[in-house]
């Protein structure tokens, strides 16, 4: 019997980009703070000049490599890989630094998943699993199996038709409810 595919997204969902982003943004001089973003993202809410102030900086070797892991993603992804075969989805088109500082902080933290279920692309619209934990509604939106949205600061009280997790022990409750049924 083949087994259910779960594609997990990588900033955000395993790692906490933002909190590292942000900083950056602060040490860079410009007007941004979490509780001002609330509901909204840092990349539509600041100016064409000062994203590429930001870009520059987010683009650099080494700068994926130390980002902190979400709570209590390590302990569930590693209990779904026990029932699900698990692939990592992470857009770095638009960074491309961050590959292989992403590919070492997965192998890392997760180094009981397969790299060769590490997938890096744009749009998400390429990966074929049956589900796709993500941050970002559009990417949710372009997936053609069943989406999750993980609550993150930019996407707090958005209205879509996918499943709402708000943090691992969520996704396991979810998962453990769908084996059970």
């Amino acid at each position: 019997m083949e087994r259910i595919s779960i594609a997990i997204d990588m900033d955000e969902v395993l790692a906490d980009t933002s909190k590292k982003v942000f900083q950056t943004a602060i040490d860079l001089g410009l007007p941004v703070s979490k509780e001002g973003l609330r509901g909204k993202s840092i990349w539509t809410s600041l100016t064409k000049e000062q994203l590429m102030v930001l870009g520059q900086a987010i683009n650099t070797a080494g700068y994926f490599r130390d980002l902190e892991v979400i709570d209590s993603a390590i302990p569930v992804v590693k209990e779904l890989s026990e029932h699900y075969d698990i692939y990592i989805a992470t857009a770095a088109m638009e960074v491309p630094f961050s590959f292989m500082d992403k590919y070492d902080w997965l192998k890392e933290h997760f180094p009981f998943l397969d790299h060769n279920y590490f997938i890096f692309c744009g749009n998400k619209k390429v990966v074929h699993a049956d589900y796709l934990i993500d941050d970002t509604v559009a990417q949710l939106d372009n997936f053609t199996g069943t989406g999750l949205l993980f609550e993150a600061y930019h996407n707090e009280n958005m209205k879509t038709d996918h499943v709402h997790v708000s943090g691992w022990n969520d996704v396991r409750e979810y998962f453990k409810k769908l084996r059970e049924s």
